[in-house]
């Protein structure tokens, strides 16, 4: 159901933190002049009015304040995205001021990444207020070098950390999430977590068994709270990496089915997750995060997977996809979230797809993709460093 939030952000004012509708809103019909017409709503308020909370996939400070002016509600980071935004050279007097004394490479790749986000929840923070903390979150990434795949580091000493660095990276943050991954040691992780009062996006999930896993351990944590007022959590479900894999390792599927099935995948976890919670009586929202939302296929359109999956809960998308979707002029969203492909094209999916063999394969994938970029921030920093000492 949209809420009266979501409603209202149809008609708020670009970069203005408000639930108040505009003004015209307020106004009677027979005060206005004859020639009077309504705004029209732009692409992303648009969705938006269909119910969906959107999120930026990025901390770059000019990209959250723009987004923020296309109704968005909340922010990721990761990494790819810090390290991104070192590469710029926009930040290398932090990195100057942040170098001296014994400050290791992570070390200061973890303060400004901590900067970053820090800056990100100021701006959400009154959406956050507005909701009694139900909106307006920023995603912090725990360290992906927990889960090296070259590390010695035994299996309870990761679970340790999770839980350490989780609650180190959460204390003062009211709209602070902290991302664990879905991993063997992240999900052993999270009832720890959510008991001590964490708000949790667990991401890097691909099927619904790996979900179910993530949201009981989330909720065992939470019934162990003294109380569940503040209770919020969501599940990041990735998408277009679903229907890459398909297509180079499924390639039998038939032309209907081809390219459906990350947002098939996607959409019953979406309906898992509605029903478990329908009975719970929770004041807030947990939510599904429909994450790799952007396009990575050339003949795909840019809102395929934003448009497929309006309506409900939240989407991350990256930057670009935003700013494509707001230049296709009198594009107007519709609820979809709910609407399945054809009984046939599902059967064939469940048929042809190993959900078990893709699960494998995108998690190995997937936890290379956490620590590639983690490394290559450290590597940057590094050299960062080095290059603003001799210049």
């Amino acid at each position: 159901m949209m809420s009266q939030y979501a409603s209202d952000l149809a008609s708020h004012t670009p970069v203005k933190s408000t639930i108040a509708p505009s003004s015209a809103s307020h106004v009677a019909s027979d005060a206005l002049p004859p020639n009077w017409i309504a705004p029209t709503m732009s692409p992303l308020e648009s969705l938006i009015a269909t119910g969906t909370k959107l999120y930026l996939d990025s901390v770059d400070p000019d990209l959250v304040v723009e987004n923020r002016g296309f109704g968005a509600t909340g922010a990721t980071s990761n990494p790819a995205i810090i390290s991104g935004l070192m590469k710029t050279g926009r930040f290398d007097e932090r990195i100057s001021e942040l170098g001296g004394g014994e400050s290791s490479d992570a070390d200061i790749a973890w303060e400004l990444t901590d900067q970053l986000v820090t800056e990100a929840e100021r701006v959400f923070l009154p959406v956050f207020e507005a909701t009694q903390g139900d909106d307006g979150y920023v995603s912090f990434e725990l360290d992906p070098l927990l889960e090296d795949l070259d590390s010695d580091m035994p299996h309870a000493d990761r679970v340790a950390k999770y839980i350490e660095l989780g609650k180190h990276y959460a204390e003062g943050h009211a709209n602070r999430m902290i991302k664990v991954p879905g991993t063997r040691a992240g999900l052993e992780a999270l009832e720890e977590l959510a008991a001590a009062g964490i708000t949790l996006n667990v991401t890097l999930l691909f099927t619904i068994d790996q979900y179910r896993a993530a949201r009981d351990a989330v909720w065992r944590g939470a019934q162990r709270r003294d109380s569940l007022d503040g209770f919020k959590s969501v599940y990041s479900i990735f998408i277009s990496r679903i229907d890459v894999y398909t297509s180079k390792n499924v390639p039998e599927l038939s032309e209907a089915a081809q390219g459906q099935v990350g947002l098939v995948n996607a959409k019953r976890v979406w309906a898992d997750n509605e029903a478990f919670w329908a009975d719970k009586g929770l004041p807030l929202q947990q939510e599904i995060i429909f994450a790799s939302t952007g396009t990575k296929l050339p003949s795909d359109p840019a809102d395929k997977y934003v448009a497929a999956l309006a309506g409900d809960d939240i989407q991350t998308n990256p930057p670009e996809t935003n700013a494509a979707i707001q230049e296709m002029d009198g594009k107007v969203f519709e609820k979809s979230i709910d609407k399945m492909p054809p009984q046939e094209v599902l059967d064939e999916i469940d048929e042809k797809v190993d959900f078990e063999a893709m699960h494998a394969a995108l998690m190995d994938e997937g936890v290379r993709k956490f620590t590639d970029p983690q490394n290559a921030l450290l590597a940057l920093i590094k050299e960062r460093r080095e290059s603003l000492v001799s210049a």
